[in-house]
C-alpha cells in the first residue's frame, strides 16, 4: 500500500537522449541510470502508484520552436530517436495497457508546460512527484520548478537522473535541495 499519493515521472528517457548514437545524447551517464528507472517504475506499479512518461516531441525544422535554434533535431515524432531507450521501451510495451501508465507528449522543457499533467495528477489526488530521467539540469530541473510552484512535494532519485556534464548534475542536485526544498535520495 502506498504511503503517499505519489507519481513517478520518467522524463525524456529516449534513444536520442540516451543511446550512444542518439542525436543529443547524454551517453554512458544516461545509460547507467536505466536499471534504477526500471526498478522504480516496477515498484510504483507494485504499490498501486502511477507512472507518467512525459516525453519530448518535436517536428523537424519547426521555425516557431526555440529549441530548433539551440539544439540539433531530436525526438522527432515517429522516429527511432523518440522511442524509449533500452529496457524502458520493453517495460512500456509490457505495461502500456495498464491504466496507471501514461505517456505524455511535451514540447517544452517542463512536463507541465503546455500539457494536462497538473490536471491528471490532481484528478488522481497526487501530491508528490518523484522525478527520474534526463537531463537533470534541463527538463528535470524545469519540471521540478513548475512542480514546486504548483505546490507538489518533490523527490529526486539521484541514481535515476543524468545530464551532459558533471557540473550540471551537481549544480541541479544542489538547486533541488536548496531552492526547491526537494528530497534528494
Amino acid at each position: 500500500m502506498k504511503k503517499s499519493n505519489e507519481a513517478l515521472l520518467v522524463i525524456d528517457y529516449t534513444n536520442d537522449f540516451v543511446a550512444s548514437n542518439g542525436a543529443l545524447t547524454t551517453g554512458v551517464v544516461g545509460q547507467k541510470i536505466e536499471s534504477e528507472i526500471i526498478k522504480l517504475a516496477n515498484q510504483e506499479l507494485r504499490e498501486d502508484g502511477w507512472v507518467f512518461l512525459p516525453t519530448d516531441v518535436h517536428v523537424e525544422g519547426d521555425p516557431y520552436h526555440p529549441e530548433t535554434k539551440l539544439f540539433p533535431a531530436h525526438n522527432l515524432k515517429g522516429t527511432w530517436g523518440r522511442d524509449f531507450y533500452g529496457q524502458l521501451q520493453d517495460w512500456y510495451d509490457l505495461n502500456k495497457a495498464n491504466q496507471r501508465v501514461k505517456i505524455l507528449d511535451k514540447t517544452r522543457y517542463s512536463a507541465f508546460t503546455g500539457t494536462d499533467l497538473d490536471m491528471q495528477l490532481r484528478a488522481r489526488k497526487i501530491d508528490t512527484v518523484r522525478l527520474v530521467g534526463v537531463c537533470t539540469d534541463i527538463c528535470i530541473l524545469h519540471t521540478a520548478v513548475d512542480a514546486y510552484n504548483l505546490g507538489y512535494r518533490i523527490i529526486i532519485n539521484e541514481k535515476g537522473v543524468a545530464t551532459f556534464t558533471e557540473h550540471g548534475q551537481e549544480w541541479a542536485l544542489e538547486h533541488f535541495k536548496n531552492a526547491l526544498g526537494a528530497q534528494v535520495e
